[in-house]
Order: C-alpha cells, then structure tokens, then sequence
C-alpha cells in the first residue's frame, strides 16, 4: 500500500486543506499534484531555483559540488541546525576517492589527515583488547597501493571529518551557510546557500515546477516558507523525507539487527593499542560483553563501540555514559581513566532499495541512503551514494542546459537501481560473512534473534517487562559462558575445535571483507546511456560469496573507464590518469583513439555530429611510443584535442592491449567516466551515420 493510501486509510489523520488550498496532513505529510507533462520545458524564471537539494550530508555536499563545477545553481535544505559530529561511514572505496579527485584538493586533503595505512589495514578478533588474539586479517594487499587499477587508494577517513572538508570546497564555490533566521526571498537569493535548521514538510507538484514548504524555528516563532525549484533531489538520508512524501516504500530485509553505537575519545586506548596491536576493527566476544570496536583514528583516540541492542526488553536508558563506561571496560578488558563518552545513538541496520528512484514526471529524485540502505559490511552505504550524485550531476545539467531532454534522466534509475540492488546484496553477503566468526564460537547470531522473539512474541511475553528482561539477559549470559578460557582454549576438545574452524575461516577469507575491487571499480551499466554492443551476450553478475575478487580492466559499454597513467605531449610532460581526460568542469565526451588514418577520420565526424547536437567533445590520442606527432593537422580544423603517450608499467603492456581491443578500436566516453560506446577493432561503415546513431541513442533525442 503506497504512503497516500496509506494516509487515506487512516480516518483520524485524513490530509485537510489549509487557506492557501495546499494538502497537509498531522502526522503525516502529503505531496498533491498532476505531475509534468512529458513536453513541459523548464522554468528559468528568478523564481524557481534550478535544484533544491534536501539533506546536507555527503551525497548531497558532493552532488551540490559537481553540479555547481557542471555550471548549474542549486541551494541545500537540512533540517539539523548543526552538522553531526558521530563519526558513522569511514571507508571511502577507489571509486568514490577517484570521484573526489575531480573536487579540488580533496583527495590530497583527505589522504594527509588519516592515519597512516598500517594502523588500520586489519580486523583483529579477540576476547578482550587485553587477552590473546583469536585471529587477524589483513585486508590491505600491495597492489593496493601501487596505483595500477585506479590512480588512488582506498581511505580510512571518518564521515563528519569528510563533511568538515566538502563543506570547505563548497564554500570556496560560492556557497554560504545560513542557520533557520534567514528571512523569506526568492530563489535568487537563496542560490548558494546551505539553509540548516529548514525541514521539508511538504511538496506540491501542481505547477509547472515543484514547490517545497520549508518549515524553520525563528526566535522561537516556527516559520514556513515556500521554495520553487525545477528537479529536487532528495538525499535526506535512510528516514528520508521526499522518500517518504512521495510515497516511495522500500523493498528488501528490514530490522536485521539494532545496536547502540557509542562514540567516544581515550587517547590512552589508542596509545595502547598503537603500542600493542593497531587496527581498524576490534571484534571483541567474552563472557561479559560483545561488541564491535571501530578505532576511527588510533592517534587522536577516536573510537566507535557498536554494541547489540535488543529492545523493547533493552531501551536507550540502559545506555547512559556511566553504563557505556562500564561496557567499554568490559570489552577492552581493563579501565582507562580518560575515556570520555561524546554521543550515543541507536541505529536499526537494514537492507533494502526504493522501489523507484525517479517520481513526478522527473522532477523528484533520490540519491544516497534515501534510495538505498545497506548493511555497513563493506562500507557500500555512503560510497554508492556518492557514485549515484556522479552519475546524476552530469544527467541533471544536460537537462538544464538543453542538451538532452528531460527522459535522460530516466537514465539515472535504469543504471543506479541494479547497482543498489547488487550492493545490497552483496553487503547481506559480506554481514552473513561476519557473522561466520561468532556463530564459529558457539553464538549463532541466529538463535540470539530466536530467542528474541520468542520473549517478545512466545510465552515470554506473558512475563512483565522487567523479567522479560531478566530473562533475555540471563540466556545471553548463558550463551556468553562459552567464551570462558576453561572452554575457549586448545585443551579443551570443543574449545580446540571452535578455535580450529575460526582459523579455516580466516584462512579462506570467509570472515567479513574490507574491499571489493571487482564490484567498486568493475560495476557496470547494462542499460541507459550506453549503446550495447549487439554482439556482445550480456552476462549476468557472478554468484554472490562474500569474497574479494580482484578488478579486471573492460572496455564494454556502460563500465568505467580503465585506469593508465599517461604523459601529456607537449604539455612539460606531465603524468595524469586516464580519468582526468575527462572533464570535471563541463559536461564533455571524451572519444580515445589511436592515431591511425581511418580512426582520425572517425573523430573528425564525430566532432561535426556534436555540433549537431551542441555537445562537447574531447579527442585523445593514444600514442604508444615517445615519438609522438602532432594531431593537429589531422584533426585540423577542430583544436579540441590531447595527443598523451603510454607510460608502461611493463615491456609488455599497452593501452589496446589492455583493453582487449585493437589499434583500429575507438572508446567513446561519458562525462561520469563509464564508457558510451565502442568499437573493437574499426569500423566497416560510414563513420558519420554511426555518430549519429551512437549521440542520438546515448542522448535520447532523434
């Protein structure tokens, strides 16, 4: 039953009409409207703001970034007053850090501020930080760091510190940040401005524009104000409130775990643990407690505890400072005097994607954790949010600027749903993976959730809450015994042999994975802006095991563009990547060729077809040798043109080897990075009928 349904279904909370005729509804919100038609051109009036983006964190900063870099005004609604300062996603996978080289010094910013490599390449699993070790694994592998599939490495950077950064560059774009007194305007003067403390609390889509009621505290006095926009793009988070306005539900595995995550400082611990034995995740299981320790930075002593949380029987009173002091004594298995709790929160951990990603005709779309909810195994959650502002920005300027209609952005959702999806259940892959360890050792998460249920659902709950509790305390405990030396060690025959099934777990790389190279480089577009190759069988996404699997390089449609490093001729030869042909800065094709007679011919066509098209387009040309030649005469008379020469990591590798095509092969690529269209090894008919085929197809216009 979708959210208006819902809403109708409920006769103590129907949607009324206020004076000025717009659908509320308490406490529920409510979105009206007809939607756009198919033929309605945007509105590029002072009054409608290009994009209204909802929600301030990452996915939105980076979206708001590449869009003002793109030419393209936007403003941010958040409804916190304050950014956050819990430390929640820490892993930033190649491809987004290969995103963040396109904002300014980002990159460079981030990888000066983490912790050096070697104190978190490892998970570490132990009965306490003070006891034996039961295994460690190192997920850090040395073509990690040798720049060979992507020209960066992986990070270990926490989120709010990320936040601080992204808010840096976008200020240094123009953009302000204003608190909940900023007095009603127009759109024009709400351009660049990160509006905080403002809540959407409804969306009108009856006009040719959408129309979001922002509700804001100002001097106590609660203000709403109305802002026009073209597209809004919600990225407000798992809870999100476009999603929810627009009644998109979600499909997948809710409440699949709930915890209680504590952040807090002990510049002791890290110190101890430097000393002793750094890593990044600390999987702690004794008799006393189990929980998860994430060592966010060892040298400022910056740590997150996750901690299991079964409520009703549990509630987050149980979780004062004092009481999380205790626990996270009971875990590190000694006391630290200077363990200062900062913020406690409780999370439910879900896996699920929106059923759609696009709504109202276009106009309304989500990015971000408001499209998806994954599992923090793996760290997909933040990262793939990021990879969905990069595949929209480029969308939404088109859009903007006239080069493509509005059903480009149909795009979007045809090639971000299937890699929520994958992430998804690839992240369930990898959370099932983590808990092998536990269950190896006698705790079957499994049976920890049973036996949950069955006091809040079986005879249990006939008890009073506070021997509901007792209870549920009392079986964990006797779950928990299990984990005592007497049990846990190599004399004992059960100990022995849980201890012998944790190493083989370890040992075949069964246990919970850091990276993916095979999914965060190699992910791939089937469908969209791409134009498939006829010959080439579309082969489904392999079996699911949990598992790192290394990246091959592909040229095939709708993959990223592989990673060389090449020197740029004529131009004090200087040593870029692949990558960085493609602009940040305008929406730009990048076609890569080698210099051949029939490929510069292809290019030259090309160039007049994007004429045609008023689009932009780049031509490399890929030289194998240091005897480089001047393209300009054979694409003369356009000059917008890179002649760059290979630089070989062996004698034996080449650009076209690489890619697995030939010398004749041409890559045409997107302004996101992933490839359009090729050709293998030439082409048979008129270069220019294909052109035109290949831009009208990507392009959505005939």
């Amino acid at each position: 039953m979708g959210f208006l349904s819902f809403i109708r279904r409920c006769n103590n909370n129907y949607p009324f009409k206020d004076k000025t005729g717009k659908f509320r509804g308490y406490p529920f919100l409510h979105i009206q409207g007809r939607g756009f038609s198919k033929t309605q051109v945007l509105n590029h009036n002072d009054e409608v703001l290009p994009v209204l983006i909802i929600g301030a964190g990452p996915v939105g900063l980076v979206l708001s970034i590449l869009l003002t870099k793109l030419g393209i005004k936007s403003a941010i609604l958040e409804k916190n007053k304050a950014f956050s300062k819990h430390p929640q996603a820490h892993f930033i996978n190649n491809r987004s850090m290969e995103i963040f080289r396109k904002i300014d010094g980002l990159v460079e910013e981030i990888q000066r501020s983490q912790p050096p490599v070697d104190l978190w390449r490892k998970f570490i699993y132990c009965t306490s930080l003070s006891s034996s070790i039961l295994g460690s694994v190192d997920h850090i592998q040395p073509q990690d760091l040798e720049h060979v599939v992507s020209p960066v490495s992986v990070a270990h950077f926490s989120q709010y510190k990320l936040t601080k950064l992204l808010l840096k560059r976008i200020e240094n774009l123009g953009f302000q940040i204003c608190g909940p007194e900023i007095s009603e305007g127009n759109e024009k003067s709400r351009e660049k401005k990160i509006m905080m403390g403002h809540e959407c609390i409804s969306i009108d889509t009856s006009n040719d524009f959408v129309t979001v009621t922002a509700s804001s505290v100002n001097t106590e006095k609660r203000v709403e104000q109305n802002i026009h926009c073209n597209f809004l793009i919600g990225t407000d988070g798992a809870r999100s409130t476009v999603r929810n306005l627009i009644g998109v539900e979600m499909r997948g595995e809710k409440d699949l775990q709930q915890l209680v995550s504590v952040h807090f400082f002990s510049k002791d611990l890290g110190q101890f643990l430097l000393k002793e034995n750094p890593g990044m995740l600390f999987f702690i299981f004794n008799t006393e407690a189990i929980g998860v320790l994430v060592a966010h930075d060892l040298r400022q002593g910056e740590f997150v505890f996750q901690i299991p949380f079964y409520p009703p029987q549990h509630t987050i009173e149980d979780f004062g400072r004092k009481e999380c002091e205790k626990l996270i004594s009971k875990l590190v298995g000694r006391e630290f005097g200077d363990v200062d709790v900062i913020d406690i929160k409780p999370w439910v951990m879900h896996a699920e994607v929106a059923e759609r990603f696009i709504s109202c005709d276009n106009r309304i779309l989500l990015a971000g954790d408001a499209a998806h909810r994954f599992p923090p195994a793996g760290g997909f959650g933040m990262n793939t949010g990021i990879q969905d502002a990069h595949n929209l920005a480029w969308k939404v300027a088109s859009v903007i600027k006239g080069i493509v209609p509005s059903s480009m952005l149909n795009t979007y959702e045809l090639e971000r749903k299937p890699i929520a999806i994958f992430n998804t259940n690839l992240s369930l892959e990898n959370f099932k993976a983590a808990m092998s360890v536990p269950a190896a050792l006698g705790l079957d998460p499994t049976i920890a959730n049973t036996v949950h249920k069955f006091v809040n659902n079986g005879i249990g709950s006939i008890l009073p809450s506070g021997l509901q509790k007792v209870a549920l305390d009392g079986i964990f405990a006797i779950g928990r015994a299990q984990l005592s030396e007497s049990v846990l060690n190599e004399s004992n025959p059960l100990g022995s042999s849980r201890l012998a099934k944790l190493r083989k777990i370890f040992k075949e790389g069964k246990s919970l994975q850091l990276q993916f190279p095979a999914e965060d480089l190699g992910f791939r577009y089937l469908q969209g802006a791409i134009v498939r190759e006829s010959y080439n069988a579309e082969s489904p996404p392999g079996i699911l095991t949990g598992r790192r699997r290394d990246y091959i390089p592909s040229t095939h449609p709708g993959s990223r563009l592989p990673h060389m490093f090449v020197k740029v001729s004529q131009k004090n030869e200087e040593t870029i990547s692949t990558l960085d042909l493609v602009s940040g800065d305008k929406v730009e094709f990048l076609l890569i060729i080698a210099p051949l007679k029939e490929s510069y011919h292809l290019a030259r066509e090309a160039f007049k077809v994007v004429e045609e098209h008023q689009v932009c387009l780049k031509v490399c040309v890929i030289w194998s040798t240091d005897s480089v030649e001047e393209s300009k005469e054979a694409l003369s008379p356009w000059k917008n043109y890179v002649d760059v020469v290979e630089v070989k990591k062996s004698p034996t590798s080449n650009w076209w080897d690489m890619c697995k095509m030939t010398k004749r092969g041409a890559i045409l690529v997107r302004p996101d990075e992933h490839i359009a269209w090729r050709t293998s090894s030439g082409l048979d008919g008129d270069p220019r009928v294909e052109m035109q085929r290949v831009f009208s197809s990507i392009l959505g216009v005939c």
